[in-house]
């Protein structure tokens, strides 16, 4: 039975959809204390969060078991990702699910801002009837700078474009001309600043982003500009920001997310009349809601029936269909990594991957790591996986390049793995054959046909008569049974290399025998 713990509020729809799975065990324990999540979290599989439970490093240190955390909500930041990766923990979000509940909030705000609603509401309500005191602005023909166009920063934009704002927008990772056909500007941050009447924030909280905007950013923009966060606390300076607006070089700024929350009460951003703030309401509707249930719901219980990754923050996700055309070079790409690290001498440095043919039309992230996985195993055993893989690698100074081509080289579709450590530089080469299996067709410079399976005995040798003999002999006086037999040469009576696959252990007399046959120059046990 499989065991999910559900430590926040989920709403009845995804707990719905989990408990009707008949091999699911669904507990939903709330409010649970970080002692008291340590000890109930040994047993669980899957753990769902929202924003409440901290998964920290000794929570992770302490699942036994635990396969999947899932978190109803886009923000990370109160799970330790690094510890979750290295111990090959899955961590998921739902990036769609609350986008337009939170680009709305952004809009509220911005038109709050403008026409002093918040304060002329409580000023009403107090019998007071005074509307100079609220005289607001248009937000037509204004420009907003927004600070990353992602789901929600795009969102956000659509519908400020419709009242006739200019969006001007920052974000490194989208090219200008995708944005530019949506009619937004990109420009550099510095430039944003001193641009804009308005300022709205949509990046995550990393340690890049905190404090992106602070007094020095601050300094750059127009008196007067009004500031938006409803992405995450701490992206903001809250100190420099107060500061901006008591000198009246921020005119005002409305403020979801704090870097504390709840805020302390002393917090100057709370006693500041032209600060509007809300309780990180951002993703506070109904639907919103239930999409982020469902939603991680179904990507938990995906995962957990073995029917893929989705939403994954440390593994790359796929569709069904590709995952379908990719499943076969993931088992390809992890023997040939296996195959290739017991071959090489020497400690790694380097290792360079390069996919050809049809496969490269795809995301091939999945196969990298399934290929250092590969690589890894046989020095790290069961502490390596598929999640921390490339993270180990590079803890260990291996660097890991990727390159693809469409064309056809010598195979229809293949992956070579150049290696390179302090002894040799060593190049394997895979593909797949008609019936999708894994072979291995070129070994350096030698063309071979081998499957990367069970016992092999990889041999280098001069191509002279009577080796295959001499191996077969000494095999059999072992009561070792040769399963196949593969050879590759360049010139005839040159050197070569020979690939056995066996049914049997290679002891270390038997393999010192074979070291001594005439002709061989070197001998490799592998096993996969």
């Amino acid at each position: 039975m499989v065991k999910i713990l559900i430590s926040d509020p989920l709403s009845e729809e995804g707990l719905k959809l989990l408990e009707k799975e008949g091999d699911f065990q669904v507990d939903v324990k709330t409010g649970l204390k970080p002692d008291a999540l340590k000890e109930e979290i040994k047993d669980y599989d899957a753990l769902i969060i929202r924003s409440a439970t901290k998964v920290t490093a000794d929570v992770i240190a302490a699942a036994a078991k635990l396969k999947v955390i899932g978190r109803a909500g886009v923000g990370l930041d109160n799970v330790d990702l690094e510890a979750a990766t290295q111990k090959g923990i899955i961590v998921m979000n739902t990036p769609a699910g609350n986008t337009i509940s939170t680009a709305e909030h952004t809009v509220s705000m911005i038109l709050s801002l403008s026409r002093n609603i918040p304060q002329a509401n409580s000023s009403t309500r107090q019998g007071e009837w005074k509307r100079s005191k609220f005289m607001g602005v248009e937000v037509y023909n204004k420009v907003l700078g927004i600070v990353g166009l992602g789901r929600i920063g795009l969102e956000v934009a659509k519908r400020c474009l419709s009242f006739g704002m200019k969006i001007l927008a920052y974000d490194p990772f989208l090219s200008r001309e995708v944005a530019e056909g949506l009619g937004i500007e990109i420009v550099e941050l510095k430039e944003l600043f001193s641009r804009s009447d308005y300022i709205s924030v949509h990046t995550p909280l990393t340690e890049e982003t905190k404090h992106m905007i602070s007094t020095k950013e601050i300094a750059l923009m127009k008196k007067g500009v009004r500031l938006v966060n409803c992405a995450r606390g701490g992206i903001v300076d809250e100190t420099a920001l107060a500061q901006a607006i008591k000198e009246g070089k921020v005119l005002g700024a409305a403020i979801d997310v704090f870097e504390k929350e709840p805020p302390a009460p002393d917090n100057e951003l709370l006693k500041l009349d032209n600060v509007i703030v809300t309780c990180h309401l951002g993703a506070s509707t109904e639907e919103a809601q239930v999409n982020v249930s469902v939603e991680i719901a179904e990507c938990v219980r995906d995962y957990l029936q073995g029917k893929g990754v989705y939403n994954a923050a440390n593994y790359p996700c796929l569709d069904a269909k590709v995952f379908k055309v990719l499943e076969p070079y993931l088992n390809l790409a992890e023997k040939l990594g296996s195959f290739s690290a017991q071959l090489a001498e020497g400690r790694f440095k380097e290792i360079n991957i390069s996919y050809s043919g049809d496969i490269a039309q795809h995301d091939l992230s999945l196969l990298t790591m399934a290929l250092v996985k590969g690589l890894l195993s046989p020095i790290l055993k069961e502490t390596v996986n598929f999640i921390n893989a490339s993270n180990l690698a590079k803890e260990r100074g291996i660097r890991v390049k990727e390159s693809k081509s469409s064309k056809e080289e010598e195979f229809l579709t293949a992956i070579q793995l150049e290696i390179k450590t302090d002894k040799e530089e060593r190049r394997i080469t895979g593909t797949l054959s008609m019936n999708k299996q894994p072979r291995i067709v070129k070994v350096d410079d030698y063309y071979v046909e081998l499957s990367p399976s069970g016992d092999m005995i990889v041999i280098q040798n001069m191509d002279k008569p009577g080796i295959i003999g001499s191996l077969g002999t000494i095999l059999g006086e072992h009561k070792i049974n040769i399963a196949a037999m593969t050879f590759g040469r360049q010139n005839p009576g040159g050197k070569a290399v020979t690939v056995l696959n066996i049914d049997g252990l290679v002891s270390a007399e038997l393999l010192e025998k074979i070291k001594k046959i005439e002709n061989i120059t070197a001998v490799k046990v592998i096993k996969i």
